[in-house]
């Protein structure tokens, strides 16, 4: 590391948990972050902020007037721009030193096979559901660890979904490709400002523990937080063996 890697990362490298070998595998990581919104703004701000060497940043919205309440990389003289360039004008302003790449598309099954594989850490941060399904199966497919988070009105879920130890649970294990989920939005639902903001930043966590090491992830377990009350549960997920996606994908490896 160079003498301005070591005083900016300097308090990262003060932790026995990561020091110098931790910090450099985060600066040597690639995560790629697909939604630039709530979730992703604090997610992508921290993670620049941390020294991630090269950040994907996946995205095909523009900024609106509405995000501002609570997407906290985008700013009132960015509204119309692709969320994918505000946000890494965002990142680019914390550190310069990171690679950010940007993608304004909705990525289709190939595409993320493609990005996915490329990647060292996934994050979910979309609000789609099919779009949900084709992050973790291609996840599965390469490998991959995924960070998943959601938040709608007072209430925000996080988990992480590991194929690499084979008997972990993947995203479709809990919640089925072809089950019957009525999509709801913050446009017409809403949602507490400060909500994506804790998952999104605890997405960020999840990644770096990831990529250093450090401490146990949150695979097979889900946390949901009501904000109303500021209380967590969490519920223990187990794999599925007739899972659609990891279970086949188990057989085949096996």
């Amino acid at each position: 590391m160079t003498d301005d890697q070591l005083l900016r990362y300097s308090r990262h490298i003060l932790l026995d948990e990561i020091g110098i070998e931790g910090q450099e595998r985060i600066l040597a990581a690639h995560v790629l972050i697909i939604g630039a919104g709530g979730l992703g703004s604090p997610a992508a701000l921290f993670l620049a902020s941390a020294g991630v060497g090269r950040i994907t940043l996946v995205d095909d919205d523009a900024v609106d007037l509405t995000n501002l309440q609570r997407q906290i990389a985008h700013t009132t003289e960015r509204v119309g721009a692709p969320k994918v360039e505000s946000a890494a004008q965002a990142m680019r302003a914390i550190n310069p030193l990171v690679d950010i790449r940007t993608l304004r598309e909705r990525v289709d099954a190939q595409a993320l096979d493609a990005l996915v594989a490329e990647a060292g850490v996934v994050l979910d941060c979309t609000d789609n559901y099919r779009t949900r399904q084709a992050i973790n199966a291609a996840c599965v497919r390469a490998a991959r660890p995924l960070v998943a988070g959601a938040a709608i009105r007072f209430d925000g879920q996080i988990s992480v979904y590991d194929p690499r130890p084979g008997d972990q649970p993947c995203y479709a294990c809990l919640f089925p490709p072809d089950a019957q989920f009525e999509e709801v939005a913050c446009s017409t639902m809403g949602v507490f400002a400060p909500m994506v903001g804790i998952i999104g930043t605890m997405q960020a966590a999840e990644a770096l523990k990831l990529i250093t090491g450090v401490g146990q992830s949150l695979a097979g377990r889900l946390l949901m937080l009501d904000g109303r009350d500021m209380r967590w549960t969490e519920m223990r997920i187990q794999r599925d063996s007739a899972c659609p996606v990891c279970g086949q994908q188990h057989a085949q490896n096996g």
